[in-house]
């Protein structure tokens, strides 16, 4: 399967945890997290220190969430990503996203090459907006950089 596959398959299914979702309302991850919610999927929330994000009950690890998620899209920094993924295949999660804007995000080698050691697929970087066809301007723009410069999943 292709990368671009990966990303289309995720997209396509509705229930994920959100790993990295942070307490606080004005971070990226919480307007994402919004995002996921009124295009209609089922995101729930996993930081360790909070008990409830955007109304939603919130766990500490994956392998909590039940009935179990489809994937998981993960914000969190490189080296707490491979822990991650570590729990994801213990919760039985086949699909994996290490969430990236710019920079690093949570993209790890070590992650990556766990994930496919385990069978996890796995896209590596990128942000969803980029993939929804009505999102903003400027999300759509930075897809479009991607795709000039070589950077966009093929």
């Amino acid at each position: 399967m292709s990368r671009l596959q990966d990303v289309q398959d995720c997209l396509s299914r509705k229930r994920l945890a959100f790993v990295g979702v942070s307490r606080s309302e004005k971070d990226f991850t919480r307007t994402l997290f919004r995002e996921f919610v009124r295009r209609g999927y089922d995101p729930i929330p996993v930081h360790p220190e909070a008990g409830e994000i955007e109304g939603r009950r919130c766990y500490a690890r994956v392998q909590q969430i039940d009935p179990p998620v489809e994937w998981a899209l993960i914000a969190v920094p490189p080296k707490q990503a491979e822990s991650i993924v570590l729990d994801c295949a213990a919760g039985g999660i086949p699909r994996v996203w290490l969430y990236r804007a710019v920079g690093k995000g949570a993209v790890s080698k070590a992650a990556v090459s766990y994930c496919r050691a385990k069978g996890i697929r796995v896209v590596e970087g990128h942000c969803p907006y980029m993939f929804w066809d009505d999102a903003a301007w400027f999300h759509r723009l930075h897809g479009l950089l991607l795709k000039i410069g070589g950077g966009w999943p093929q």
